[in-house]
């Protein structure tokens, strides 16, 4: 029997198993790249050893490995990762920018600069000659992460202030903002390092480069508490924003209160973007190039965007993470570089297409 009426909603339910599925696979690829992520190194480990340490069998010296270096980095760069590609993706949606990230906007300059003031003006860095592999530590990384934290929220303060009070500004007008921002930061982190001796310069361009070996299981903590909090919220706003996809007027036809949203969701997606690169250090474009690889698969309907968008950020994180650990072990190359590589590509492909979403 067929019915033509019912066509229409078997498209739909089509439609959205697609895009399950789609979430599903990259679910799947994330847990099976980060197993080998955690396996890899100068010291194979196989995925049983791994299972049987989870599980409180494994022996001590692969406990050791895995529990305090390998399992705590890959952690990082699932939790890194998806925050800063559920903020990138979100704050796309309010600001109806598709360049819009926490690397374009400021906000990880502004992280920068925040590290530069704690490691020179605070004495949060220090240079260990003992060791050739850890010539560069942070001996408080507690005050060099709240300065980063503070001075990342800055930007984010002047990016609102600027959508709400100079509404002509448009998408290329905000991004040119961001461009301003981290410069004047970039400008105010030179001026420090002019000023600085070779010990304090030394562990601020170290902070720079981005290391997800630096955040252990206490920091980890503060990032899952994080991820999980802006997660639920955004999720509650899913509607919102999918509505916002078709513009302000429609959303607020929509009974969206699109001021709201726009103010919450942009400080909420910025602050834990600037948590998470105020643990680990500048990890460049995530935020951008994730949410616009899921828009191939999943379209703009944030229900899924946002989960999608947060496992893809974690998969690219730690592929990157991994290919810079292994490409010429035992040197391990800066993550920060290795994310640039791969999104300034993508940046300057937005640009060339200009400002639309792919549907």
């Amino acid at each position: 029997m067929t019915d033509k009426s019912m066509i229409p909603i078997e498209s739909y339910s089509a439609f959205i198993n697609r895009k399950k599925l789609v979430l599903a696979i990259s679910v799947v690829a994330t847990a099976v790249i980060g197993l080998f992520a955690v396996s890899a190194g100068s010291l194979e480990i196989p995925a049983s050893e791994i299972i049987k340490t989870l599980l409180g069998k494994g022996d001590p010296q692969t406990h050791t490995i895995i529990m305090n270096i390998r399992l705590p980095r890959v952690t990082a760069a699932i939790l890194v990762g998806a925050i800063l590609a559920v903020a990138g993706a979100v704050m796309q949606c309010v600001l109806q920018n598709p360049l819009a990230s926490a690397s374009t906007l400021g906000v990880s300059q502004g992280a920068a600069f925040g590290a530069a003031l704690g490691i020179i003006v605070f004495g949060g860095g220090v240079v260990n000659s003992d060791s050739a592999a850890t010539a560069v530590t942070i001996n408080n990384p507690y005050i060099v992460t709240l300065c980063a934290f503070l001075c990342a929220s800055i930007s984010t303060l002047v990016i609102i202030l600027l959508s709400q009070f100079k509404k002509d500004l448009g998408p290329a007008g905000l991004i040119l903002a961001g461009v301003a921002l981290g410069s004047l930061f970039g400008g105010g982190s030179t001026l420090l390092q002019y000023f600085a001796d070779e010990t304090k310069i030394s562990a601020v361009v170290f902070w720079t480069f981005g290391n997800l070996g630096a955040a252990d299981w206490p920091e980890l903590l503060i990032l899952t508490v994080v991820f999980f909090a802006a997660l639920i919220y955004f999720l509650l706003n899913r509607w919102n924003f999918n509505a916002m996809e078709s513009g302000a007027d429609t959303a607020k036809s929509l009974g969206v209160n699109t001021r709201a949203v726009m103010l919450i969701s942009m400080g909420i997606s910025s602050l834990a973007a600037a948590v998470a690169v105020s643990f680990v250090g500048i990890i460049s474009f995530v935020g951008l190039i994730a949410p616009h690889i899921m828009r191939r698969f999943v379209g703009n309907d944030y229900r899924f965007l946002i989960p999608c968008s947060a496992v893809i950020g974690a998969l690219l994180l730690i592929l990157a993470d991994t290919f810079a650990r292994l490409i010429i072990a035992p040197v391990i190359l800066p993550i920060g570089a290795i994310t640039s590589f791969l999104g300034a590509p993508m940046f300057l492909y937005l640009l060339f297409r200009g400002f639309k979403y792919h549907g």
